[in-house]
């Protein structure tokens, strides 16, 4: 699948592609599932400013089987099942080719579905807990907490001993969902409607970015955190600091988190964690649908109408 032309996902289209061949130090997937994220529908719209030329394959997990190694790897892999990172694109294919350090064997009894789902989503949400540097008994909200990121950190949060976890949604109905898995407060996307919810939090983890970044800055306790991992309503406005310094005697601070800070063994070891807690329904895939690869702009679609909880899945 690839998008054709910036905008609408009516510029996405399917095109036969060869099976591509795996480099050194890389392995080739014959692809069972495709996680649909919301950085590949910013790509998509054009939000993110990033130029991308035309045939431009999106997505960036997968799982499935490896079919062949590249050289100097470890011959072993072949014939495993994993999940794998291809990069800032190319995954929404039947087979892909990734770095042998951005791949992670699947465990026993977790489907390749729920293994995208999750594969990205938790290890950001863990680690950005961790660049909060969230301690037991702290004030969470999550914004943006419909999607899967958000979803995990809600549940990671609870499982840290955080103390009121809120987050921002839509509606009431999608609310009561995330309750299910521990928010205490529901707020909307503006950060109102909950008149027992704190008014500022120790901690903020911001999947939507965008024109209100500096709304929620101010939503912050004096030494709180907001740590941004992902844009999904584009950038924030350049002069979102000023916000930081109105509030100079608050000691609130603002930070952006990608896993490409984190080392590869500590990235990889946390990751194969969260899998293995998925097995044991510790922490939660929540898969909205899953639809043929040739459904990728219907995927699309789904998003920038705000209707996907939790994960869409792809399945070549």
């Amino acid at each position: 699948m690839t998008i054709r032309e910036l905008g609408d996902p009516s510029g996405m289209e399917v095109v036969d592609l060869p099976v591509p061949v795996p480099g050194a130090g890389q392995v080739a997937l014959r692809t069972e599932a495709v996680g649909v994220g919301g950085v590949d529908a910013a790509l998509r719209r054009g939000t993110l400013g990033v130029g991308l030329a035309p045939g431009y394959v999106p997505g960036s997990e997968v799982a499935g089987t490896v079919t062949a190694v590249g050289p100097g790897v470890d011959p072993s892999w072949r014939g495993r099942r994993v999940w794998a990172f291809t990069g800032t694109g190319g995954a929404y294919a039947e087979h892909v080719v990734a770095r042998v350090e951005d791949v992670t064997p699947l465990p026993e009894g977790l489907s390749s579905v729920d293994a995208v789902t999750l594969g990205s989503a938790a290890t950001v949400a863990h680690f950005a807990l961790a660049h909060a540097h969230l301690r037991a008994g702290e004030s969470v909200l999550v914004r943006g907490a419909t999607g899967s990121i958000g979803i995990a950190a809600v549940e990671l949060a609870v499982r840290a001993g955080a103390g009121a976890v809120a987050v921002t949604t839509r509606s009431s109905e999608r609310g009561e969902r995330l309750r299910g898995f521990g928010a205490t407060h529901v707020l909307d996307r503006a950060g109102a409607g909950d008149p027992d919810a704190p008014e500022a939090f120790d901690v903020i983890v911001d999947v939507v970015g965008g024109a209100d970044v500096p709304v929620f800055l101010d939503r912050l306790a004096p030494n709180g955190r907001l740590v941004m991992v992902g844009a999904v309503a584009g950038f924030p406005p350049d002069d979102f600091g000023a916000a930081l310094v109105r509030a100079f005697q608050q000691s609130r601070s603002f930070a952006t988190f990608s896993l490409a800070t984190v080392p590869v063994a500590e990235r990889d070891a946390a990751r194969a964690d969260l899998l293995d807690a998925a097995v044991r329904r510790e922490i939660s895939p929540v898969v909205h649908a899953v639809l043929p690869l040739e459904g990728a702009a219907e995927a699309h679609r789904q998003m920038d109408r705000g209707a996907v909880f939790g994960r869409i899945v792809l399945r070549p």
